[in-house]
C-alpha cells in the first residue's frame, strides 16, 4: 500500500511548551483520515508543519516520500489545501478569484470546477468583499477540489457552510476518495468524521492517543442498552460492568462494558416491551477519551 504522509517523531515546540509532541503517523494513498482534537491539541501546527509552512523542533514528515522542507514548491503541485479561516482580495470577483488560485496552483480541472460552482450554488459574479463566510469558503472548497490533488488537507473545511452545502462537501469527498486521491482533514464535526473516514488519529494536548478505524475504537466506551418496560424496570446497577444508569418511570437505560449475558438475563426476566442496543458514535468515543476534562484553546 502506497505511503502518501508519513511523520516520525514529529515535534514543535515553542519555549518550553510542546505544541506537537513525537507525532508517528502514516496516511495511505486512497485513504480518508480524520484527525480530531480539541482546540489547541495540535491540529493545525500538523497541517502548517506538513505543508512545510514551519520548521519541526525535532522529527521528519515526509509526503509521497519526500521530505516536506526539500523543494516544497514542487512538492506543492500535488497538493490542494483548504484552511478554516479564508481571506481573499476585496475587489476581485469569486471568477477573478478562482482563475488566480487555479494559475497558482497550475493544474485545474475547467470542467469539474464548473461543475462544483454549481452544486455549490455558488455565484462567482459577485466581489468577495459582498460574499458570506460560507461563500468565501465555497471559493476554498471549488478551488482545491478542482485542483484533483493527490492530496487533499482540509483544516475545518465545513465552517460557514449550511447543511446543505456540507454534504456537498462529502459527496466531493467521497469522489475524491473513489478517484484514488487521499484526503487528511481536520474537523471539529464529529459526524462528517464518522461518515467519511476510514481512519480517526485523535490528539490530546499535543500527543497522539488514539488511531484507528472505529471499529478498533469502540473500546474507548461502552456499548449502550436502552429499554422500555410496562412497569417499573429491574434494578440494574449491582450487575458487573454495567454503569451509567438512568431510569425514567418505565424506561432504563445504561451502558455496559465486556460481556452483556448477565445484562440480559436481568432484563429478559423482567419481560422489556422494547430493547435497543448500539456502539457508541464518534462523539461518544471522543468524550471517553477526554472523560469530560476541560483543556485549554
Amino acid at each position: 500500500m502506497d505511503t502518501i504522509i508519513e511523520t516520525k517523531g514529529l515535534t514543535k515546540r515553542y519555549a518550553d511548551k510542546a505544541a506537537l509532541d513525537n507525532l508517528d503517523i502514516t496516511v495511505h494513498k486512497g485513504e480518508v483520515l480524520g484527525y480530531l482534537g480539541p482546540n489547541g491539541a495540535g491540529k493545525t501546527t500538523t497541517i502548517r508543519l506538513l505543508l512545510g509552512l514551519i520548521k519541526p523542533s525535532a522529527g521528519l514528515a515526509t509526503i509521497g516520500g519526500q521530505s516536506v522542507w526539500h523543494n516544497p514548491a514542487e512538492l506543492h503541485k500535488d497538493i490542494a489545501y483548504v484552511p478554516g479561516e479564508t481571506s481573499y482580495w476585496p475587489n476581485m470577483t469569486g471568477k477573478e478569484t478562482l482563475h488566480f488560485l487555479a494559475n497558482l496552483h497550475g493544474v485545474i480541472d475547467h470542467e469539474y470546477q464548473e461543475e462544483l460552482i454549481t452544486k455549490f450554488d455558488f455565484d462567482p459574479n459577485k466581489k468577495v468583499r459582498a460574499y458570506s463566510k460560507g461563500n468565501r469558503q465555497k471559493i476554498a472548497l471549488i478551488a482545491a477540489l478542482a485542483t484533483r490533488a493527490e492530496l487533499l488537507i482540509f483544516d475545518e473545511p465545513t465552517s460557514g457552510l449550511d447543511p446543505v452545502m456540507a454534504k456537498v462537501f462529502r459527496d466531493e469527498v467521497r469522489t475524491a476518495k473513489a478517484n484514488g486521491q487521499t484526503v487528511f482533514l481536520s474537523s471539529h464535526m464529529l459526524e462528517e468524521v464518522e461518515e467519511l473516514c476510514d481512519r480517526v488519529a485523535v490528539l490530546r494536548d499535543g500527543r497522539l492517543v488514539e488511531l484507528g478505524t472505529l471499529e478498533e475504537l469502540r473500546h474507548l466506551s461502552a456499548l449502550t442498552v436502552e429499554a422500555t418496560f410496562s412497569s417499573t424496570p429491574p434494578d440494574v446497577t449491582k450487575i458487573k460492568n454495567v454503569t451509567n444508569v438512568e431510569v425514567h418511570d418505565k424506561y432504563l437505560r445504561c451502558n455496559v462494558h465486556g460481556a452483556i449475558d448477565e445484562l440480559l438475563q436481568v432484563l429478559a426476566k423482567a419481560k422489556p416491551v422494547t430493547l435497543l442496543s448500539r456502539k457508541p458514535s464518534l462523539e461518544e468515543l471522543f468524550l471517553a477519551l477526554y472523560d469530560g476534562e476541560e483543556h485549554g484553546n
